[in-house]
């Protein structure tokens, strides 16, 4: 089982192209006011990210950079300069053009937003700011997509917007790549900690593939032929919480997502992960997300008549 891609499909992971700048001398970008976290590829050029605070990053071509969410930030040559806004709504494949002169830098907007339902989140194991710089070790494939992105925004073709939507997810995969290559231990304590333990790795997958099934600390252990010590232990080092904990919270993962998106009944919603009873899973979601099933739907907004 590929826990990663499964997880992104479940929380919905998208990316969405935004607009591309194409920029001379002597500009400034604002991206403000957008939803989820916003991407930049630097395809020609250079230019410098501005955010609160005075921090200035350089970026050259090949760059990529991620802002955390909803973070109002600039781009461009001129620090003291007016700023011009760029459009993140409704803006795929539109072009920006700015500064004076004739186009040095290029640089194409993604915008990434999830289903936030779900707890489990791969992007939560990323930092808040994430730079990957063109040419540094484990950055190759991430290279090769911004190259094909800016072959395809330069000549657009028959389906680009399709071609583009794709790029976009192989985007964010190689930038997950990319940061796990140069910072090996990083992903210990976090979703992504079973990577680093072939036990816990299996562990998870057999959850994933039944969150039905009678998971314990006690039963996933002799499943896997390792003492319930020895489990519970590896576990907690790699994901930072226990086996009886993970089972949890991807059973309510999953019966958030069957709330708010199907008209199922909650008796099959329960059973399907795992709960033998409507009251047991009541109290268990309540614990949970704060709210019972029947509430949470009606807040999600979820119409049983129809």
């Amino acid at each position: 089982m590929d826990l990663v891609t499964e997880v992104l499909r479940l929380t919905g992971m998208k990316g969405t192209v935004g607009a591309s700048v194409e920029a001379g001398s002597h500009w400034v970008a604002e991206v403000a006011d957008y939803r989820g976290i916003a991407t930049h590829a630097v395809l020609t050029g250079g230019a410098l990210l501005m955010t609160g605070g005075g921090r200035h990053v350089e970026l050259t071509a090949g760059d990529v950079v991620m802002m955390p969410i909803g973070t109002p930030h600039r781009l461009g040559d001129d620090p003291g300069g007016e700023a011009a806004a760029v459009p993140t709504r409704e803006a795929a494949g539109r072009v920006v053009r700015l500064g004076a002169g004739p186009p040095r830098t290029r640089i194409l907007t993604i915008y990434y937003d999830c289903n936030h339902a779900m707890r489990t989140q791969v992007l939560d194991e990323l930092p808040d700011f994430l730079h990957v710089q063109g040419g540094e070790p484990g950055a190759a494939f991430l290279e090769d997509v911004v190259r094909i992105l800016g072959r395809e925004l330069a000549r657009p073709q028959l389906a680009t917007t399709a071609v583009l939507d794709s790029l976009a997810g192989l985007v964010l995969i190689q930038l997950i790549r990319a940061w796990l290559s140069r910072q090996p231990g990083r992903r210990r304590g976090g979703w992504l900690g079973w990577a680093d333990d072939p036990v816990v790795q299996e562990a998870v997958e057999r959850v994933h593939a039944d969150p039905a099934g009678d998971w314990t600390t006690t039963t996933l252990a002799a499943a896997l032929n390792v003492s319930r010590a020895t489990l519970a232990r590896r576990f907690e080092a790699a994901m930072g919480k226990s086996p009886a904990a993970y089972v949890t919270q991807w059973r309510m993962d999953l019966a958030a997502l069957r709330l708010r998106d199907t008209r199922d009944p909650v008796e099959a919603i329960a059973a399907g992960v795992g709960y033998r009873s409507v009251p047991s899973f009541t109290r268990a979601f309540l614990r949970d997300r704060g709210a019972t099933p029947g509430a949470y739907r009606q807040e999600a907004g979820t119409d049983l008549n129809t």
